[in-house]
C-alpha cells in the first residue's frame, strides 16, 4: 500500500508539472462530460482455467475531465452467470458486480503536451477504486473492498464520439469474509478484464489555450513609452522630426486600409498637422496622463475659435492583450477625449463624434498605436 500512494502521489505531481506548462482557459461546468456503454469479458487469475474461467462482462460509465491530462469518473461493471465458472453459481443473471470511482491519467498530454484539440488516438492510465459484490447460492453473498487498474486506449473518431479498447485488473481487497486487516493485493483473489466501448462526449471541448500575459514584455513595453515620452519633451528642433516623421506614417494608412485588420478595419482618415491632432495613452489604460493635456486644450482651443467646426475622434489600441479587451479599450479611449472636450471645455456633444475602432495599426512604433485621432472638420 505504501508503493502505491507514492506511485500515486509522484502522478500527481507529474500532472500538476505538465498543467503548468501551459494556460488553459477555466471550461464550464457543463463541458467535458461523457457517458459511455462497453462489453467484453472477465476471468479469475487464480490457478483455474484462464479460458475455462472466462465470462461475460458489461458495464456503464460516466466521467468528467477536469484538465487536459487528468479527468475523473464512475463506473459499474456486472459479471453475467454463465455455467463454465468453477465453485458455486448464482441463479440470477449477474454472479459478480463491481461499482466504483476513479481518476485517469492522458499519457499523450500528460508527457507530449496538450495540443489545444483532441488528438485521434491517446492512452489513458486509470486507477480507482469501489464496492464489490458476489452473489452466491450455496453461502451468503459476499461483498468486498476493490481496487482496479488498467488502461485506456482511445479512438477519438469524431469530435464527440470515443471507441475504447480497456484491459485492467480487478482486486478483491478484504478477502472472504469482508475484513479490511486482511487488504493486500493477492492476484489469487483477482480477476482480469478486457472490454471495448463507445462513449458519447457531450458538453464539448472546454479546454482552451490562451497566452498569459508576459510581465518581461509589459515591462519592456513600459520602456519604450518612457522613451516616447521623453522624446515628446525634448527641443524644438526634435519635436519637428517627430512631427515629419508621423507625418510620413501617416501617409502609409490608406494602404493599411486595405489589409485585414484583427478586429476591425480602420477607415480613411483625412490627415495633415492642421487638421488631426493625437492624443497618446499608456498601455492597459484609457486616461488622459497629464503630458497629453495640451493636446487637449489645441483641439478645445480650435472648436472655439471655429464655432461651426467639429471633431471626430478615432479611438485604438496595441495589438497587446486580449481581442475583447483592446476592443472595449479603444472605445473609452475616445469617449475620454470626449468627456474632456465636454466637461472641462464645454464644448457641445453636438460637435464631437467619438468611435472606438479597435486595434491601431498605423504605426511602426507599436507604443504609438495606443491613440486617439483627433480630425479637425471646419465647415
Amino acid at each position: 500500500m505504501k508503493k502505491t500512494i507514492i506511485s500515486a502521489a509522484l502522478v500527481l505531481g507529474a500532472v500538476s508539472a505538465a498543467s503548468a506548462q501551459q494556460a488553459i482557459a477555466t471550461p464550464k461546468f457543463g463541458d467535458n462530460w461523457s457517458l459511455g456503454i462497453n462489453g467484453g469479458v472477465t476471468t479469475p487469475m487464480n490457478h483455474g482455467a484462464f479460458f475455462g474461467d472466462m465470462r461475460p462482462v458489461v458495464g456503464l460509465k460516466l466521467d468528467k475531465k477536469i484538465t487536459p491530462v487528468f479527468k475523473v469518473g464512475a463506473e459499474g461493471n456486472f459479471a453475467i452467470n454463465t455455467s463454465t465458472v468453477r465453485g458455486p453459481h448464482s441463479y440470477t443473471a449477474f454472479d459478480d458486480s463491481y461499482v466504483g470511482a476513479y481518476g485517469a491519467v492522458n499519457l499523450f498530454n500528460l508527457f507530449g503536451g496538450y495540443p489545444g484539440e483532441t488528438r485521434p488516438f491517446d492512452i489513458e492510465a486509470q486507477a480507482g477504486a469501489g464496492w464489490g459484490h458476489r452473489f452466491e447460492t450455496a453461502t451468503q453473498d459476499i461483498n468486498y473492498f476493490g481496487t482496479k487498474v488498467g488502461l485506456n486506449f482511445n479512438f477519438n473518431i469524431q469530435d464527440n464520439v470515443t471507441i475504447s479498447v480497456s484491459p485492467s485488473i480487478l482486486w478483491n481487497m478484504t478477502g472472504e469474509p469482508v475484513d479490511q486487516s486482511t487488504a493486500s493485493y493477492n492476484k489469487n483473489r483477482a480477476n482480469f478484464n478486457i472490454t471495448a466501448g463507445v462513449a458519447y462526449n457531450f458538453g464539448g471541448n472546454g479546454f482552451k489555450v490562451v497566452e498569459p500575459y508576459n510581465q518581461a514584455q509589459i515591462d519592456e513595453l513600459n520602456g519604450q513609452l518612457n522613451e516616447l515620452r521623453g522624446a515628446l519633451k525634448e527641443s524644438g528642433a526634435e519635436n519637428g522630426a517627430l512631427h515629419k516623421k508621423i507625418k510620413g506614417l501617416e501617409s502609409e494608412i490608406h494602404k493599411l486600409q486595405n489589409q485585414p485588420a484583427k478586429v476591425v478595419n480602420t477607415v480613411q482618415i483625412k490627415n495633415n498637422l492642421e487638421s488631426v491632432r493625437y492624443v497618446f495613452f499608456k498601455i492597459g489604460s484609457s486616461a488622459i496622463g497629464a503630458d497629453q493635456q495640451p493636446n487637449v486644450e489645441m483641439i478645445a482651443a480650435y472648436l472655439n475659435n471655429h464655432p461651426n467646426s467639429k471633431v471626430v475622434i478615432k479611438g485604438y489600441a496595441s495589438k497587446d492583450g486580449p481581442e475583447e479587451v483592446n476592443i472595449r479599450l479603444a472605445n473609452q479611449r475616445a469617449q475620454s477625449v470626449k468627456d474632456a472636450l465636454m466637461k472641462r471645455y464645454k464644448i457641445p456633444a453636438s460637435r464631437i463624434v467619438a468611435e472606438g475602432e479597435g486595434i491601431g495599426n498605423m504605426f511602426e512604433e507599436e507604443s504609438w498605436n495606443r491613440v486617439a485621432i483627433c480630425v479637425l472638420e471646419a465647415k
